[in-house]
């Protein structure tokens, strides 16, 4: 069983607000991710990646629906905009993760796409910071190698994510000597919630965390 992530309290406000608020946003039941449906046969796993934001025109209006200009992305005008005014677009992206026998990923992303639209960039941003956490967490290191081609040394750690997938991080001499030692390894993490079903998220490594 993996180590449970060590939130701060804000973490966990956030996480509340988002539950009460954000996942409201979406009139749909099922995840946009569609993270808990898993392809038996292939080992292939849909998870939620990575948000951004941009800014974005309105163009035509369509019935109840409006186009996002440049590439004409139809949403729901739910903010009655008029055609010209300057909207701020949270976009998504999903990756389909397919693991082998040995636990080696191949990730597949996939384009952005539209999801929610704001009247300004800090109500945009105020989102997107509950959707993208920053944690700090202790990890089970599988281990520390070495490889070495025409004279070079490249040093590699493998450490095990809360998702069980393994990821290997390249080190220096120092970093290899300490690890070397040790068996567990605190990192920093960027876990990535679904907008539609917030318990629902991806981790990733962002690095170590001494």
């Amino acid at each position: 069983m993996h180590k449970k992530l060590k939130r701060t309290a804000v973490m966990a406000a956030l996480a509340l607000s988002l539950a009460a608020g954000l996942v409201g946003c979406s009139s749909n039941t099922q995840s946009v991710f569609h993270t808990s449906s898993v392809e038996a046969d292939t080992g292939a796993v849909t998870v939620p990646w990575d948000y951004r934001i941009v800014e974005s025109e309105v163009g035509d209006i369509i019935g109840s629906d409006m186009t996002l200009l440049p590439d004409n992305t139809l949403l729901p005008n739910d903010n009655n905009y008029a055609t010209g005014d300057k909207v701020w677009v949270l976009q998504f992206m999903d990756a389909e993760m397919v693991t082998d026998a040995q636990q080696r990923n191949e990730i597949r992303l996939s384009a952005w796409r539209a999801l929610k639209t704001y009247k300004t960039e800090a109500a945009a941003q105020e989102d997107i910071q509950k959707l993208k956490l920053e944690l700090t967490t202790e990890l089970d290191l599988i281990g520390v190698y070495k490889t070495e081609f025409k004279g070079e040394t490249r040093n590699f750690a493998v450490v095990e994510l809360p998702s069980g997938n393994r990821i290997k991080q390249p080190i220096d001499d120092a970093k290899y000597d300490e690890l070397s030692k040790v068996k567990t390894v605190d990192v920093q993490l960027e876990e990535i919630h679904d907008f539609a079903d917030y318990d629902l998220a991806y981790a990733k490594f962002r690095g170590w965390a001494n």
